[in-house]
């Protein structure tokens, strides 16, 4: 049962999606799978890069602490993401803490195993220079949104990706349950709760939202075209 739901996970990533049918199985025997409770570390900064980690449920934080003691999340692993891996792939310890904020099934990879795998199959080869690009320009983005856009339109942007194309039938919003409080999203959209609360404000002013105690519904339209005040 476990490889029924791998390998369609598998096959939707940067790594092991150009993998022929055959070789994702190969893959996938070589996964084993892990669970944990809500609130529990998966592992912490400092600790050994042995794994990567692909979510098959659930919700996993990924975060850093300052000395003082405040964290940042900086990016939610939810099912069919990968996490782990750049440790995973360079050796070096972990760069960031990963908590599980939901209950969350996970299947691991040994970097030991996946060294061996990318020696053999040049496509996982391939696949690890496209999935590290793509990092690479989701962090560009991300710094950018932080630098140099209003928190409206950053909220804007992020309900626009949490709906994933969504759209709602004429005269209604799409409902959109996020899974995680208010002060998580500030800590991923890099802002104190106060900023966020004032820019869901701004939202709802303008029709873009409206909100209940666990979930907001959203107008597509109206969120895009305060997404793109900063384009004009």
């Amino acid at each position: 049962m476990s490889k029924d739901v791998l390998i369609p996970l598998l096959s939707g990533t940067d790594l092991f999606g150009g993998l022929a049918a055959e070789e994702l199985e190969v893959c996938a025997n070589a996964f084993r799978e892990l669970r944990f409770e809500r609130g529990e570390m998966i592992f912490g900064r400092g600790d050994p890069g042995t794994h990567l980690y692909i979510v098959a449920d659930g919700r996993v934080r990924l975060a850093v602490a300052s000395e003082e003691g405040r964290e940042l999340s900086f990016r939610h692993a939810v099912a069919g993401d990968l996490f782990g891996e750049i440790a995973a792939l360079d050796g070096s310890p972990r760069s960031a803490d990963a908590t599980a904020l939901t209950p969350v099934r996970l299947f691991s990879l040994d970097r030991n195993v996946l060294r061996d795998l990318g020696a053999t199959r040049p496509p996982i080869s391939a696949g690890v220079i496209a999935y590290l690009c793509r990092r690479l320009r989701e962090t560009s983005s991300q710094l950018e949104s932080i630098a140099l856009h209003p928190m409206e339109v950053r909220l804007a942007r992020f309900f626009l990706f949490a709906l994933n194309n969504r759209q709602a039938p004429q005269g209604k919003r799409v409902p959109l349950d996020l899974g995680f409080s208010q002060g998580e999203l500030a800590q991923l959209l890099g802002a104190s709760r106060p900023k966020v609360n004032a820019a869901l404000g701004v939202l709802e002013n303008v029709g873009a939202i409206t909100r209940t105690l666990d979930r907001f519904f959203c107008d597509p339209t109206k969120l895009s075209q305060v997404a793109r005040q900063s384009d004009a």
